[in-house]
């Protein structure tokens, strides 16, 4: 099959690709209007953060699949492949374990005040009632979506003494880790600390809206590390004035350009501006799959689904 690579990925995947027989060509250097040129006689697309629309795809009419280096495939225009029969893959066991490790870093933080405590001390600062911590010992953990990165973070709390609760919508067989299915209003009320693992779409744009931090039966800890619209920033930052929330932690902001490049201040400037001036609030870029082991990990389990698939792919 003729492969096409929209953008950098781990080598490994083209060698693996390569070396079973396919052809792969390098993209990721084209703009769009030249892309769509390229991808004519493309069967299958190899992409991490681009953009694929409707208009790009429709550019490719031999296209059998596109393959996601990752997790989330709100950049892949999934009704116009589904249209078309185009399968599309993603490698969300690839990261998992560095975006549950990322959770417990940024939660211990949070609870601890290691990253204001660190900038103090560089201010010459030695404050060290000022930063009583709390322990996460005996804490209740709020789970919104079991997926692969929610389970990855129930896995990574092992050993903390944590009792873990978890909601999600298609889910109700929680056997694992301990972990107790609930209701959300359930976990709402019981919750210490509150981290959203869902994907985005239109049902789960501003998942943490004023309506659920209104829900909160006691003052939480909240983190998203998984994509920044889930969450309406100048609901939590309300939140978090009225002591609904404690801290937060986001790794991902509604404010990302779509192709992850930076945050695009034109979307909403005021609310950006109070978030970056908020100190109760850990900021970090989009990082928390970003681990050399991932990347190698995201690259090898897409290279076997890219291989079964077109093994048992209906001859055309």
């Amino acid at each position: 099959m003729r492969i096409a690579f929209v953008d950098s990925v781990h080598p490994v995947l083209a060698a693996r690709l390569t070396a079973a027989g396919h052809e792969t060509t390098a993209l990721q250097h084209l703009d769009d209007a030249a892309l769509g040129n390229a991808l004519a006689d493309q069967q299958g697309i190899v992409v991490r953060s681009r953009r694929l629309s409707a208009e790009l795809l429709q550019q490719a009419p031999a296209l059998r699949f596109v393959a996601r280096v990752g997790s989330g495939l709100e950049n892949i225009d999934q009704e116009h492949c589904r249209a078309l029969g185009v399968l599309v893959l993603n490698s969300p066991e690839g990261n998992r374990d560095g975006v549950g490790e990322l959770c417990v870093a940024q939660l211990l933080a949070l609870l601890k005040h290691t990253h204001r405590a660190n900038a103090q001390v560089r201010r010459g600062l030695w404050l060290r009632e000022e930063n009583r911590g709390t322990d996460l010992h005996g804490r209740t953990v709020g789970i919104i979506g079991f997926g692969h990165m929610g389970s990855a973070f129930a896995e990574k709390l092992a050993g903390f003494g944590v009792r873990i609760l978890a909601h999600d919508k298609y889910r109700t067989d929680l056997p694992e880790h301990g972990v107790e299915a609930c209701t959300l209003d359930e976990l709402l009320a019981a919750a210490d600390v509150v981290s959203l693992h869902l994907p985005l779409n239109a049902e789960t744009h501003h998942y943490a809206s004023t309506d659920l931090f209104a829900r909160l039966q006691r003052p939480v800890w909240f983190l998203n590390t998984a994509r920044g619209p889930l969450v309406d920033t100048a609901a939590l930052l309300d939140a978090l004035d009225q002591g609904r929330v404690i801290g937060a932690a986001l790794d991902v902001l509604e404010f990302e350009r779509a192709d992850l490049s930076g945050l695009d201040p034109s979307m909403a400037p005021r609310t950006l501006e109070r978030l970056l001036a908020d100190e109760r609030v850990l900021l970090t870029p989009h990082i928390a799959g970003v681990t050399h082991e991932g990347k190698l990990k995201m690259a090898t389990v897409l290279a076997d689904k890219i291989l079964d698939a077109i093994a048992h792919a209906p001859q055309h």
